[in-house]
């Protein structure tokens, strides 16, 4: 199999949503995205765009991506902040994750980030052992999550 890595672009915005509201259906909550496609695809490649992605591409076909972003933090500066790691259903298992993974690793070298953070279900058994393959991987149980919806 013949997985190439990848920048976004504009272009594969449509495949991206696919892959979102399959990623929400697999956590549960089919509904639960609202983001517009055209502010989606705005805050990607408008003039300030505010978050970036990697692709994995499969026979010419997109099967998975990881989309990111700067987080600024007051204790360690600017960090990768990974949104979502997303592979196809059929497509998992097969190290895709990882190249993404690894690709996402060497982003925070090149840019010099302090690090890279993510959250992970607790209920998500796959991606927890997947991230645990990561020996520098640390699961912090100690912080809440917090979040105010605006109308």
């Amino acid at each position: 199999m013949d997985v190439i890595i990848r920048k976004a672009v504009k272009e594969d915005c449509p495949r991206m949503m696919e892959l979102i509201k399959e990623l929400a259906i697999y956590e549960k909550a089919p509904d639960a995205v609202t983001v517009d496609f055209n502010h989606f695809v705005e805050s990607g490649f408008g003039d300030k765009p505010i978050w970036w992605a990697f692709l994995a591409e499969v026979d010419g076909r997109v099967e998975g991506f990881a989309l990111w972003y700067i987080r600024y933090s007051t204790w360690k500066g600017q960090r990768l902040y990974l949104e979502d790691i997303i592979v196809t259903d059929k497509m998992r298992g097969q190290g895709i994750g990882k190249l993404l993974l690894d690709r996402l690793k060497e982003e925070c070298k090149e840019k010099k980030f302090s690090g890279m953070l993510w959250q992970v279900l607790d209920w998500n058994e796959p991606a927890i052992n997947f991230y645990k393959k990561y020996g520098s991987v640390n699961f912090d149980g100690e912080w809440v999550n917090c979040s105010v919806e605006m109308c």
